[in-house]
């Protein structure tokens, strides 16, 4: 009975995600579709990241938004993302001190 229902719950969770990806090679979506679809992964990102610059130092969010800034900037100019990332942790480290 365990074994059925450990099968039961990976084919429910399989199934969303691969009828997806499998029909979306096949549609060929308008162009302002596409260009809407590129904008999720930005957007979704900017939902996850927000909320962590913004209560980084509770009492001091700007600190948090400081840090976020020069992220930006630093990515804007195409810089890795490990410079990126630890230059942002550097930013927030050296104004909390």
């Amino acid at each position: 009975m365990i074994i059925l229902t450990i099968i039961g719950m990976a084919l429910v969770t399989v199934i969303p995600r691969f009828i997806p990806a499998y029909i979306v090679d096949k549609i060929q979506f308008p162009t302002w579709a596409n260009r809407w679809l590129n904008a999720i992964p930005y957007a979704a990102l900017g939902a996850l990241i927000f909320p962590g610059i913004s209560s980084v130092v509770p009492d001091r969010p700007s600190v948090g938004l400081i840090g976020g800034i020069i992220a930006i900037g630093l990515a804007f100019f195409g810089l890795n993302i490990i410079l990126v990332v630890i230059a942002a942790i550097s930013t927030v480290f050296i104004l909390t001190l």
